[in-house]
């Protein structure tokens, strides 16, 4: 009983005490809300990337072998094979080719001015993606892309069910253009609206002939697209896979095919190998290896394993905060235990036991480890939970941009409180402190009271 009415006297009467629990309370708090927005990036990251690719991405491989075999270049047979799986619940062809954006006319100057700057000029180059807009619907999220709520100034699609239809009192001087759908940062970039014409030029190379012909074509808005993943809406420009194919005036009908499952948590990585062993049995993919038919994750394996680097180098780095402050209280209970001398003098002639007298400092070291890690504990997951909040709050009160959404792929700070995670660390922090205070607790146990009594 002594030793917790002495643990809260000490405690309360020295207030240097604070230091140590302000540490804990800081590095606890500063872990919790790092970890937790870098688990948010990572999954944040992980979900931008899965809507956009789909679960498996197919990329056959259409090079000539040395006998001129080469891949088909109709996506049918393959979706065919695709689609027999029944764990496979959509897939979907694109054709992907890369171009420049110009535009012509009254706004030709404009344009001139865009590609000749050396920051805006990387915004001409674009990649062109041609769909099919019903199997894109299912095996992507290019849907929940055109029902989102624009940022900038602009409109999404007229019609939703068929995106490419001309926009509403579209009526051209001579022929009708085709259409095409922008990303929402590029149509910002470019001040583009519904109804903007804007020239695609672009080059085929024949591997016949060796000549490289360029294409060019004008076609009208009719909207914008927010993937929430700002990289991809400042290059992608939408088309309808026939007049991509039409544009580019090549055999070539597809670049790769997304397919989604059922269940890709199970079922992925075995649907990648089974799909990859009957393609290539097909003759529809060179490799039976696996490198022409990829999981979303094998597709962006270097980005996901730096943010998972990230957050693991941070964990570390922060722990670090902790074990400051646990070496605080170190220095603390070290100073208290040579002050105290008379008190622990006394405590032993009344019969108190070193084991007593050790315990009692260490439960002095529990209280400062309880209040600092549950005070930090609580601060770290409501600033986590609140941090988008926290940060436009701080943005506009200090006039400064932390957080700039143009740079990230996503348009807001992500964060995921981990229950599991917020366990380890409060533990974490009360073994890191109950280690350090050992010592000098340690020290006031084998403290001999006729040595502390004597010059008293």
């Amino acid at each position: 009983m002594y030793r917790t009415f002495l643990a809260w006297r000490y405690l309360a009467a020295r207030r240097t005490n604070v230091i140590g629990i302000v540490g804990i309370m800081v590095g606890v708090g500063a872990l919790i809300l790092i970890l937790s927005i870098m688990t948010g990036f990572l999954l944040e990251t992980k979900r931008s990337l899965r809507g956009t690719l789909s679960d498996l991405i197919l990329e056959p491989i259409h090079v000539p072998d040395r006998e001129g075999r080469t891949i088909p270049y109709d996506p049918e047979p393959a979706l065919a094979v695709v689609r027999a799986d029944p764990r496979v619940a959509a897939a979907c062809a694109q054709l992907t080719w890369y171009g420049i954006l110009g535009q012509s006319g009254r706004d030709a100057a404009l344009a001139n001015m865009r590609m000749a700057d050396a920051q805006s000029g990387k915004l001409s180059g674009v990649k062109l993606v041609g769909i099919d807009v019903a199997d894109e619907f299912a095996a992507t999220n290019f849907r929940a892309a055109l029902e989102s709520t624009p940022r900038f100034a602009g409109s999404r699609v007229a019609d939703l069910d068929d995106p490419f239809a001309p926009p509403p009192g579209y009526a051209p001087e001579g022929r009708m253009l085709p259409t095409c759908i922008v990303g929402e940062q590029l149509a910002s970039a470019w001040n583009l609206r519904r109804g903007s014409e804007i020239e695609i030029v672009t080059g085929v190379p024949d591997p016949l002939t060796g000549d490289f012909p360029v294409n060019n074509r004008r076609y009208v808005v009719v909207g914008t697209f927010r993937s929430g993943e700002n990289e991809m809406d400042l290059e992608k420009i939408y088309f309808e896979r026939a007049e991509l194919a039409d544009f580019l005036s090549s055999e070539r009908r597809f670049s790769q095919i997304l397919v989604r499952l059922h269940d890709y948590a199970r079922d992925g990585k075995a649907v990648r190998d089974e799909l990859s062993a009957k393609l290539h049995a097909a003759g529809l993919v060179k490799f039976a290896d696996g490198r022409e038919v990829r999981t979303w994750e094998d597709f962006r394996r270097s980005l996901l394993g730096a943010i998972e680097n990230e957050r693991v180098l941070m964990a570390i780095m922060l722990s670090l905060v902790v074990v400051v402050a646990a070496f605080t209280i170190f220095a603390i209970l070290s100073m208290m235990v040579t002050e105290k001398r008379r008190d622990i003098g006394i405590l032993s002639a009344l019969g108190a036991t070193p084991g007593g007298v050790t315990s009692l400092f260490l439960w002095i070291a529990f209280l400062d480890a309880l209040i600092g890690a549950v005070l930090g504990a609580v601060l770290g997951v409501l600033g986590a939970l609140h941090i988008d909040r926290i940060e436009r709050w701080l943005s506009s009160v200090l006039g400064v941009q932390i957080f700039n959404r143009n740079v990230y792929l996503f348009d807001h700070i992500p964060a995921v409180v981990n229950p599991l995670w917020v366990a380890v660390i409060v533990l974490g922090a009360f073994a890191c402190t109950l280690l350090f205070a050992a010592i000098p607790a340690w020290r006031a146990g084998r403290l001999d009271p006729l040595e502390a009594l004597r010059y008293e």
